[in-house]
């Protein structure tokens, strides 16, 4: 007999067609009922799903839809800064993997000595960190608004979530620093790119202070999270039921491409930095909960959290503007 006979045999037949065809099993097997058929059967789907599912979620993930930078989007912020009567210059890098990175760094009329970094969220590009930006300038602030690698128009053909970005935040910084010699450099970032911001920190300990909205707190956590927000649950759906799911894309990101999501943990980061850290997340943040910016916070008492009453994610300079610029400025100015 074949394997597959014999599995089919063994799983799928009748009692009654095994014994008809060796009418000595009837004596020598116990029977498989039709539950316990009905039972194998959909422990067999559910982790062919899983894994299949595991490997979409592992290949989506790393290769995020991108917004390219449209030219309409590019001259709107061209000529915002023309109207401050700030200069906007193209910028770039080329990372140690060849990637090319863009950026735009704007310098204001009148600088106050310091400098920033400003980071944008997943799918996005720096047209998103654009209204941060005008704040800033507005405050004397030299600002730097890069697309992350496999965003906008960098190259990169993967987005790793702080794995290698991390780096790309180290050159950036090592970028403004030999251009500008400012006096401070400072951080900020949201969801993705506060995530990554934080993972710079245990090994690049040169900025002046950095503050984060809506970080994840490691990646196996929002991991959790994602598996429950289309059912509108919890992360104990990650956790439990689609547990096999998360760790099949773990796997598929380790084999395939050699990547240890395991690694991603702004948390780790954030508990061996002694920058200062200023955590910001909205109260009703349905993408990014608030309890990861919790998990950080407790993680490093000496880090400050301001969780935003009404906040949606990335949405405190929305829901409370007035003192998010207090605050932001207040944090910067302190450091």
């Amino acid at each position: 007999m074949t394997f597959v006979s014999i599995f089919y045999e063994t799983i799928f037949a009748s009692p009654w067609e095994r014994t008809r065809r060796n009418p000595r099993t009837v004596h020598q097997t116990m029977p498989v009922s039709r539950r316990s058929r009905r039972v194998l059967f959909a422990l067999i789907l559910y982790v062919t799903l899983c894994t299949v599912g595991g490997i979409y979620l592992a290949d989506g993930a790393l290769h995020p839809a991108r917004r390219p930078l449209s030219e309409t989007e590019a001259s709107e912020f061209r000529q915002s800064a023309h109207t401050i009567d700030a200069e906007l210059t193209d910028a770039s890098i080329t990372t140690p993997d060849g990637s090319v990175l863009l950026a735009w760094i704007v310098h204001p009329h009148h600088p106050n000595g310091d400098a920033i970094l400003l980071l944008h969220g997943l799918g996005d590009n720096r047209i998103g960190m654009t209204g941060y930006a005008q704040l800033l300038l507005a405050h004397g602030f030299t600002v730097l608004l890069p697309d992350a690698r496999a965003h906008g128009d960098s190259g990169g053909p993967l987005a790793t979530y702080g794995l290698l970005e991390r780096n790309d935040i180290h050159q950036w910084f090592d970028f403004v620093k030999a251009q500008d010699h400012p006096r401070c450099i400072f951080g900020f970032a949201e969801s993705m790119g506060a995530a990554e911001l934080l993972q710079s920190l245990d090994t690049h300990p040169q900025f002046c202070a950095v503050a984060a909205e809506s970080p994840f707190a490691n990646f196996r956590e929002i991991a959790y999270d994602r598996m429950g927000q289309p059912f509108h649950l919890g992360p104990w759906v990650g956790r439990t039921i689609l547990r096999p799911l998360v760790e099949a894309a773990f796997l598929r990101a380790r084999l395939k491409y050699h990547l240890n999501m395991e690694n991603i943990s702004p948390e780790d980061s954030v508990a061996a930095t002694t920058i200062p850290v200023l955590l910001i997340h909205g109260q009703v943040d349905s993408n990014i909960p608030g309890r990861h910016s919790r998990i950080i916070h407790a993680r490093n008492p000496n880090t400050q959290l301001w969780e935003v009453p009404a906040a949606d994610h990335g949405g405190a300079i929305r829901t409370a503007p007035q003192d998010f610029e207090h605050r932001l400025l207040a944090w910067f100015v302190a450091h």
